[in-house]
């Protein structure tokens, strides 16, 4: 009960408090690399050449991944940050199973002068949308 009082006395703070919660999150989205959809990512490819940078388990890619995807998972990606400078003039598609290590990783990237987008939803939505898989 003391806590609706709260608020309804604070109501100033306690929207000041929402509206910095809102901004840091939005903030910390976009520092990992904007979003994008899986038919933005497919325009990205075809029309940009954006290269995918696949961040999964060489199980998890061998089972299925994107067409020229590069492939170095989420824990090796700092060592071999090198092996990626050629794509810096274009954009860099971070995909992972489900988007819980593509903020890390675009995050690095972008550190690193990389033009990142995640893509949203990972490989699952990738597949989920029917969309072709390399497997081997």
């Amino acid at each position: 009960m003391d806590f609706f009082v709260f608020m309804s006395e604070q109501w100033l703070l306690v929207s000041l408090l929402v509206i910095l919660i809102y901004t840091l999150a939005f903030s910390e989205r976009h520092r990992a690399g904007v979003p994008a959809s899986v038919h933005e990512v497919t325009r990205l490819i075809n029309v940009e050449d954006a290269r995918v940078l696949d961040v999964r388990d060489r199980s998890e890619f061998s089972a299925g991944h994107i067409v020229d995807a590069i492939h170095i998972p989420h824990g090796e990606v700092a060592g071999r940050i090198g092996e990626l400078a050629k794509y810096k003039e274009k954009p860099v598609i971070v995909a992972d199973k489900l988007g819980q290590h593509a903020g890390a990783v675009g995050r690095l990237l972008k550190k690193e002068g990389f033009q990142v987008r995640r893509l949203q939803g990972g490989m699952t939505e990738w597949a989920n949308q029917n969309l072709p898989l390399v497997k081997g």
